[in-house]
């Protein structure tokens, strides 16, 4: 009996979480870090189909770095990084693609569906979402700039496909695949394609499932974790190093996207059983929220 009368608390804990989130926009980042190499994890999956079942309206941004590396490896291809970012000629943008849309988001569309929600995969270039120009990076302080290939930056994010999918009770599941001037597809950084899509999409929370359990005072020790962090204070958690590598983009991402109008942004260990629910619908939450 205490088991059932614990599970009914914590419905009614969720309750006010439930009613004041429907109908309201929740990006999720599922980073390529926390997805299993076959499938995807079976408790993210059902926290999306219970979101989307009680009135919310979950929209999923993915990575895939890992297995992009793997791709590549098996095509007999090297992989090359100039300042943390991947050198994309066209012959690997197109294991970029192939990896990114064709397993990947079929992996997640599945995962999704197996559990009886309704998904739908898209890229983010062939549904016209998300617009970008190349990227260059700067190697020397004197501005010289190094072309590393079909490497996007955002210009413009259409969010009418994903929008349109939402009202239609679909789980919308998107590649960070850009498109060019010309129509060529480029690779975007997943935390920044899900950041400009959620300003975008104006939505409720922007939420990034990464393999840290938030932003840790002392990386070394969890218990350190800060529960909410205002945006004002990240600059100086970067120049301390208390954020470092991949959390920048994180960071940056959350930042832009309070400044843009989303109401709330979370970075959750998505290796925690159920994360996304005790994130959005409990009190105390599991991560570390960034707000304005």
């Amino acid at each position: 009996m205490e088991k059932e009368i614990a599970k009914a608390a914590t419905l009614v804990e969720a309750f006010p979480y439930i009613r004041s989130f429907r109908d309201k926009i929740v990006v999720v980042k599922y980073g390529g870090s926390t997805q299993p190499e076959e499938g995807g994890s079976v408790t993210v999956m059902a926290d999306l189909v219970f979101m989307e079942t009680v009135g919310m309206r979950p929209v999923v941004v993915h990575g895939g770095g890992k297995e992009i590396s793997r791709q590549l490896e098996a095509s007999g291809i090297e992989s090359k990084w100039l300042h943390g970012l991947r050198v994309t000629d066209k012959e690997t943008m197109q294991v970029v693609e192939d990896t990114l849309f064709g397993v990947i988001n079929r992996r997640i569309v599945d995962g999704i569906e197996m559990l009886d929600g309704m998904a739908r995969g898209m890229s983010a270039k062939d549904a016209g979402v998300m617009h970008v120009r190349q990227h260059l990076v700067d190697v020397e302080e004197n501005g010289v700039q190094v072309d590393i290939g079909y490497v996007g930056d955002v210009e413009r994010i259409d969010p009418e496909p994903i929008r349109r999918a939402c009202e239609e009770g679909v789980i919308p599941v998107v590649a960070p695949i850009g498109m060019g001037p010309e129509g060529e597809s480029y690779n975007v950084n997943a935390d920044t394609a899900a950041g400009e899509i959620a300003r975008a999409l104006q939505a409720e929370k922007l939420v990034f499932l990464t393999d840290v359990n938030g932003i840790c005072r002392d990386p070394s020790d969890p218990t350190s974790r800060i529960s909410t962090l205002h945006i004002h204070d990240v600059n100086g958690l970067v120049q301390q190093g208390v954020a470092s590598g991949g959390m920048i983009p994180k960071l940056d991402a959350c930042v832009r996207a309070v400044r843009g109008g989303v109401h709330k942004t979370h970075i959750v260990d998505g290796g925690v059983p159920h994360a996304l629910l005790l994130e959005i619908f409990t009190r105390e939450g599991i991560g570390t929220e960034i707000v304005q």
